[in-house]
């Protein structure tokens, strides 16, 4: 089994200056295998929100994977935007803006949505899905997670334009044998199967540090992850500011797709 625990949506900028520390302490006590973090680390992009998420990072003491989200390329400087979206990003937090990670058990294949051009709506290509489905081929008794800040379904409460070639996407995905999609993006926590491709589990989190909350409190997600089966639980802040958990589910991976388990 691996342990992930999956930040999204700090927003260095615009954060919750109190729950930085119960965060790094509650990491620190869960011991993941992984920490993966679903874009979003600033507020403006700006070089000072860059350095504090940078010293976050450094303070984690486990493996940790990341890739931008659409509030890390500059909105107030089109300049910038426009000739060198990334170079803030690289030099803060990683000059890989698709990393992947594996163990024994896992293997995780980041994926940059973030369209500088449409700063909101995102955007994934067959030839990205084609490298992921590559990534994935050959592996066997492994859990196949794909990681991207954008998410590739929304409900009909979302009011923002679903990213272009989402569908599409998940259909590639499910058919190569992707297990799970983590995303953020909405600072809203979902964890069901995709409508259009229950082989597929769509694990969104919420917000870890910002203070633009949307009707739930700030979050993680924490995912042990075996074979055919991934337990997960959310963990939210209260007024103490320290993150407990809440109600977990356990889903198993069938021949139909994944279906829930009863506690």
């Amino acid at each position: 089994m691996s342990r992930i625990l999956h930040l999204s949506d700090l927003h260095f900028g615009r954060d919750r200056a109190e729950l930085e520390a119960p965060l790094l302490r509650s990491v620190d006590k869960l011991a993941p295998d992984l920490v993966a973090i679903s874009g979003d680390f600033t507020q403006r992009a700006r070089v000072g929100q860059f350095e504090r998420a940078r010293r976050f990072l450094e303070k984690i003491g486990q493996p940790w994977l990341a890739v931008p989200g659409n509030h890390d390329t500059p909105l107030d400087n089109l300049l910038v935007r426009a000739f060198a979206p990334w170079k803030r990003y690289r030099e803060a937090i990683s000059d890989d803006l698709e990393p992947n990670f594996e163990n024994e058990n896992v293997v995780v294949a980041g994926v940059n949505t973030v369209n500088p051009f449409s700063w909101q709506r995102g955007h994934i290509s067959r030839r990205t899905v084609n490298r992921v489905c590559a990534a994935f081929a050959n592996i066997e008794r492994r859990v196949r997670i794909v990681m991207l800040h954008h998410p590739l379904q929304h409900g009909p409460e979302v009011d923002k334009r679903l990213m272009r070639g989402a569908n599409e996407a998940l259909a590639r995905l499910e058919e190569c044998g992707a297990d799970i999609v983590l995303s953020g993006h909405l600072h809203n926590t979902i964890v069901r199967p995709f409508r259009a491709a229950p082989g597929l589990l769509f694990v969104q989190a919420g917000t870890s540090l910002s203070d633009r909350l949307r009707g739930e409190p700030n979050t993680f997600n924490l995912l042990d992850v075996a074979h055919g089966e991934v337990a997960i639980t959310s963990y939210s802040a209260g007024d103490d500011a320290e993150f407990t958990p809440d109600a977990g589910v356990t889903y198993a991976r069938g021949e139909s797709g994944w279906s829930k388990l009863e506690p």
